[in-house]
């Protein structure tokens, strides 16, 4: 029997919404980005962290390499792939994404060693 893949690879985004629209976003931003993307990647986290005049969102997707990240971005692993309605909704744009090794994960619920 194939053993599943262990995630190896971090993939973080960050954007910032104003606080009035952030419900809209939130819902907006589950059914367009994230949706297909728990498709693809080996695990997805969303965050939400609600300020005075703004929310700022995170996504950490995981996966098993560069590579298998390339194959979902259709390119640079890197390259920010905005949603449609992002101009609208974000206070600015990214301009990148954070790509990190993942070295270890500990407690239960986490990923394999």
């Amino acid at each position: 029997m194939e053993q599943p893949s262990q995630p190896t690879i971090a993939r973080i985004w960050r954007g910032r919404v104003r606080r009035d629209r952030a419900d809209e976003y939130e819902a907006y931003n589950y059914e367009v980005g994230i949706k297909p993307l728990i498709e693809k990647a080996l695990g997805v986290q969303t965050f939400r962290e609600d300020r005075e005049e703004e929310s700022e969102f995170m996504t950490i997707s995981y996966w098993e390499s560069v590579d298998a990240m390339a194959r979902f971005t259709g390119a640079d692993p890197t390259d920010i792939h905005h949603l449609d309605r992002d101009p609208e909704f974000l206070i600015e744009l990214p301009k990148a994404v954070q790509v990190l090794r993942l070295l270890t994960a500990h407690g239960r619920g986490g990923f394999k060693e």
